[in-house]
């Protein structure tokens, strides 16, 4: 009875054959395996959905013509093209002042004075002895007179023998040393002659005087004030000679200063005046270093005109020179050439890209470059057009494992 029942249970309907039941296992297998399949797949989609989907937004920038000028950043100082140090030779107390901060001046003007007092005097008494030296040189006259009155006398009786060989001789030495002395006061009256000089000119430097018409820019002395020039000239004022025409003495890093000639423009800002931008001319590039904390830098001038005296000496100057330039040129954004979309790899020794978005997918463009600045690079070759679209960045909605829009750094 079981075995016809159990045999009831496995026979097919009519008109199906029966299937073995190993075949009846693999189907079994191959149905749980689709299924499987589809769940990972499912999976898989949900996650790219929300991982790296459909909701990436790309920046671009339009590819322009235009200009691009490189420059060299440097910082300087705003100072008169021409600067005279005005000092005193003597020392003592200044007893005037005739001068102060932006005074105009001439040449000869003075300045200031010194109390002479002591100089007067040094003059005086050096006077006194140049006196006293002529006055010797007359009397010495009267002595060489004398003498050769003298000795003529004793030729003419030497010779009749009327006087003896040796007063002959004494006043032959007489009359010598008489012709010795008159060219020894001639010579003393020389030497004080050259002292009498010498306190006059103290004297006279005891007025401080312009040796330029200018302005004063600088005073360092006041009435009382001692000053002592025994080892150096101390400095009283600072003139410049034309406040019209200025300079930044700027200083440039030694990696910059190879693009740096004479004749290229620049163009600087001061505190001042934030607003407005200067324009001068690089007139000198110095050859001598400059070196501070190991930082090495080069001194390049600047000319500037300042017809408007709107500079002031010593303002600081934000400065850039220009070393380069090119005009109605193909250009793209600095920051097209380092973007590189996620799962790309550019290394820094191949050759540039540019990514460009075309019917919404990012394409790799290869570019050759050219000059660049701050914000834009040339492209000399390149499958690039005015208007084309290059990708700059890129951002995702704050969702699963959304990326910043931040350009990914070439490798």
């Amino acid at each position: 009875m079981n075995k016809q029942l159990g045999t009831a249970a496995t026979e097919p309907p009519p008109g199906q054959h029966p299937v073995p039941a190993p075949q009846r296992l693999a189907v079994r297998r191959g149905t749980v395996i689709a299924i499987a399949v589809l769940l990972l797949a499912a999976a898989g989609g949900a996650w790219w959905s929300i991982g790296s989907g459909d909701t990436v937004r790309y920046e671009t920038a339009p590819v322009t013509t235009g200009r691009i000028a490189r420059g060299v950043n440097a910082t300087g100082t705003v100072n008169p093209e021409l600067t005279i140090i005005v000092g005193t030779y003597v020392s003592g107390v200044i007893q005037e002042l005739s001068c102060d901060y932006n005074t105009e001046v001439k040449r000869g003007q003075i300045c200031a004075r010194i109390d002479g007092r002591p100089y007067q005097s040094i003059l005086d008494q050096a006077k006194a002895n140049l006196a006293v030296a002529r006055a010797q040189l007359e009397k010495d006259k009267a002595s060489l007179e004398y003498a050769k009155l003298a000795f003529d006398r004793m030729a003419s009786l030497v010779k009749t023998n009327a006087v003896s060989k040796d007063a002959y001789d004494n006043a032959h030495s007489t009359y010598d040393q008489a012709v010795a002395q008159i060219t020894f006061d001639e010579a003393t009256i020389q030497q004080r002659q050259a002292v009498v000089d010498a306190a006059q000119i103290n004297l006279d430097y005891t007025k401080i005087i312009s040796p330029v018409d200018g302005t004063v820019v600088s005073r360092n002395v006041t009435i009382g004030q001692t000053v002592a020039a025994s080892f150096q000239t101390p400095t009283l004022f600072l003139i410049a000679t034309d406040l019209t025409k200025m300079q930044v003495d700027a200083n440039v890093s030694e990696s910059d200063i190879g693009g740096v000639k004479l004749g290229n423009k620049a163009t600087f800002t001061v505190d001042a005046y934030p607003k407005r931008a200067f324009d001068g001319i690089v007139t000198q590039v110095r050859q001598s270093p400059q070196t501070v904390q190991n930082v090495v830098t080069y001194d390049v001038v600047v000319s500037v005109n300042n017809s408007d005296l709107a500079l002031k000496p010593g303002l600081t100057a934000a400065t850039r020179i220009l070393v380069d330039q090119r005009h109605d040129v193909l250009r793209i954004p600095n920051q097209a050439l380092r973007y590189v979309p996620a799962g790309n790899v550019l290394r820094e020794t191949g050759p540039a890209h540019a990514w460009v978005l075309r019917d919404g997918v990012p394409t790799p463009v290869q570019v050759t470059t050219g000059l660049d600045d701050d914000e834009l690079t040339e492209v000399v070759k390149g499958d690039l057009k005015p208007g084309d679209k290059v990708i700059v960045g890129e951002a995702r909605n704050q969702t699963g494992n959304a990326r910043s829009g931040v350009p990914r750094p070439r490798l």
